[in-house]
């Protein structure tokens, strides 16, 4: 063709002049970046996808067999399927939590399944996993009880013997008061403030958070008597309240005597008549086992004597349970300022004039002195 006519390749003007095509806009930076993320993210879901199909065809990882060795779980209460899962993996009772979520989801054995303690095996398959979580035999149960009317220094003793917890750790820890969580009122005295109760010592407990535990119980329970204002509506505090209850755990032993032997030492105090009571004298002389005293430990000047000092002692002589708490708030109805326990008719005589109480007395040591094998009561 004549020159100046269109290039037949191009379509555009011929010659070496012709402008070449224009180039498209290159991308921004973040288009590209927002690809790039959108690129990985459906990498990572197929990823997922495919893990999720391998576990279905192939299933999740697991062990076989009972494993080997022993570990400590604890499983927290509330504790799902999943949560125990990556509980077990992370223990290494497990090879996957996958494999034990998944039998979790279809076994009804799960439902058992307690939180709390166990003893495991490491390398378990997730079948046996489950069949040992609910077996109690492997549960951790540390207990520990404290009996009505325990003071301090034996309730050292019985977590010593209870427990892993060691009387030196509970030693230390009551000389650190301020860290039990004691109500102003103790006083830094943490006698009677230790309710008597069974509590559970999973392992790990130290002898601090077993002592708060005891504060706190005692807490509750002031709070479901109600006890500040039924103190103060009989003219007591509560502390009035709990010495004279610890009291009574020592000076009865039968539930249908102790709200009796209440009324007997309310109205000792109200007539200003010397409480006699040989459960603070044994105290005082930092005796166990019986309440029966001697003249000479009578004479012991001890705030906690009850025949040197009039009134109640300064504080609880032990800790005392709800029965004797009751018994003080919610005393019998009776003129009554002495008794004395009949161990032969199995009751306990209880007298408003001295010449009466002496006949009961009397009566009582002719029998001691005429039976056998009454020394652990006479």
């Amino acid at each position: 063709m004549a020159d100046g006519g269109l290039d037949i390749m191009t379509g555009g003007p011929s010659g070496p002049g012709r402008r070449r095509a224009a180039k498209p806009p290159s991308r921004p930076i973040g288009k590209r970046i927002v690809t790039i993320v959108i690129i990985l993210a459906l990498l990572f879901v197929g990823f997922k996808v495919v893990n999720k199909a391998m576990d279905f065809f192939g299933g999740p990882a697991d062990y076989t067999g009972q494993g080997t060795g022993t570990v400590t779980v604890e499983i927290p209460s509330g504790s799902n399927g999943q949560q125990i899962a990556n509980i077990l993996k992370k223990a290494g009772v497990v090879k996957s939590a996958e494999a034990f979520y998944q039998l979790s989801l279809n076994d009804s054995r799960f439902s058992a399944v307690q939180a709390g303690f166990f003893k495991l095996r490491k390398q378990m398959s997730a079948e046996w996993a489950l069949r040992e979580l609910t077996d109690r035999s492997n549960r951790v149960e540390g207990k520990v009880t404290i009996p009505e009317g325990s003071r301090v220094t034996s309730i050292i003793k019985i977590i010593d013997k209870s427990t892993d917890i060691k009387a030196r750790d509970v030693e230390a820890a009551l000389d650190k008061p301020d860290s039990l969580g004691l109500p102003a009122e103790a006083k830094d005295n943490p006698e009677g403030f230790l309710y008597p109760a069974t509590y559970e010592v999973p392992p790990g407990s130290t002898a601090t958070s077993l002592l708060k535990q005891m504060v706190k119980k005692t807490k509750d329970v002031e709070k479901e008597l109600d006890l500040k204002s039924r103190a103060n509506a009989i003219g007591m505090t509560p502390t009035e309240v709990m010495t004279l209850a610890s009291i009574l755990e020592y000076e009865a032993n039968r539930d249908e005597d102790y709200p009796k032997v209440a009324r007997v030492f309310l109205n000792r105090l109200d007539q200003g008549i010397a409480l006699q009571s040989d459960a603070t004298v044994a105290y005082a002389n930092g005796i166990t086992g019986d309440v029966w005293t001697t003249p000479e430990q009578r004479d012991n000047p001890s705030e906690y004597n009850t025949y040197e000092h009039q009134g109640l002692p300064p504080g609880p002589i032990g800790a005392a349970g709800k029965k004797t708490i009751e018994a003080v708030l919610n005393p019998a109805d009776g003129d009554w300022l002495y008794f004395v326990p009949d161990y032969e008719h199995k009751t306990t005589v209880f007298s408003n004039n001295l010449a009466d109480h002496e006949r009961a007395a009397n009566r009582l040591r002719d029998w001691c002195r005429s039976s056998k094998d009454v020394d652990d009561i006479c």
